[in-house]
């Protein structure tokens, strides 16, 4: 089944995206944009938007395919999830400039819609954001593991189309440290990862929100959408300009306590493309930093928020 969507749904030309905004508003303040990861909905910020909203205007979203949104019109390319962002931003009339914050392929996202809608952006949170110099031209080795991730996503999606999915999500979810034996002859080999790992991650957001998460994962679009994201990602991880720095842009990039040493130094490289850059790498967190240290993303927006307000408001020479 799927749940009401909680924020509102706004047209974007023939399809339909979902929209979740928080928090005071005002003319002279930045709104601040959640871009969630690979196959993330907008419930990926469910610990992380109420922080901000008690500072600034704060909306999340879920990209088309995912949760509440339409299905997607085109292929799942960071290029297109910016373009579609924009024209989410425009139909629903919330002016820019924005502070943008993206999680994984998110942190790509945004950062691609600065790059074509320069003129919208005060600034960048980048949280643990997917490294691109992996991707761009992917060794054999990292096409066999993207060729992995697509055909474990497609067997996700056969067996969220047959109620498997739905049933060990519900069964791990109310407690069971474990599928019965039939449940994990359907899940043998590989495929076992996908319900340990979805249920790892849903258990740090808060429990009200469990029932929707595992609803939109019990549904076979989700698994698509994913796969048409990883078929995708070396053409994505292509589509931002290397050459073009950030000039005096605030920007704090965030790194996951794991991440390898050459993901670190990338996101180092990125933060010194700005003038007002900043690197961090969060103690303690995994990959999932906005469930890990969501007070930590928080902090950042919210000091780009603080300066570029104290900017703002400053009297003029």
């Amino acid at each position: 089944m799927r749940f009401p969507p909680p924020g509102q749904m706004v047209d974007i030309g023939g399809r339909r995206l979902h929209l979740q905004i928080s928090g005071p508003g005002a003319a002279s303040s930045p709104a601040v944009i959640l871009e969630a990861g690979l196959a993330a909905t907008s419930l990926s910020w469910a610990t992380v938007q109420p922080l901000i909203s008690n500072f600034a205007r704060v909306a999340s979203y879920d990209r088309a395919g995912l949760g509440s949104s339409d299905n997607a019109v085109a292929s799942a390319t960071a290029l297109n999830a910016a373009r579609d962002l924009h024209a989410l931003l425009d139909h629903a009339q919330l002016p820019g400039p924005y502070i943008l914050a993206g999680h994984s392929l998110g942190g790509l996202i945004v950062r691609i819609f600065q790059q074509q809608y320069p003129d919208h952006v005060a600034g960048l949170v980048l949280v643990d954001p997917v490294a691109r110099a992996e991707w761009r031209q992917p060794t054999d080795q990292r096409r066999r593991m993207l060729a992995r991730g697509v055909a474990l996503s497609r067997r996700g999606a056969f067996l969220a189309r047959i109620g498997i999915v739905r049933l060990a999500l519900n069964l791990l979810l109310s407690g069971s440290q474990k599928v019965p034996a039939f449940l994990a002859k359907a899940f043998a080999g590989s495929a076992s990862g996908i319900t340990n790992r979805l249920t790892g991650e849903i258990r740090k957001i808060p429990r009200e929100h469990w029932p929707v998460i595992a609803a939109n994962w019990s549904e076979e679009r989700a698994f698509r959408t994913m796969a048409n994201y990883l078929e995708n990602l070396p053409l994505s991880a292509s589509q931002l300009d290397e050459q073009s720095d950030l000039g005096d842009l605030p920007i704090t990039v965030l790194s996951a306590a794991t991440a390898s040493a050459e993901t670190k130094a990338e996101h180092e490289h990125d933060a010194g493309l700005s003038t007002r850059g900043e690197h961090q790498i969060v103690p303690g967190t995994g990959h999932w930093i906005n469930l890990d240290a969501p007070q930590v993303i928080a902090g950042a927006i919210q000091r780009i928020f603080s300066a570029l307000s104290a900017s703002s408001s400053a009297p003029s020479a």
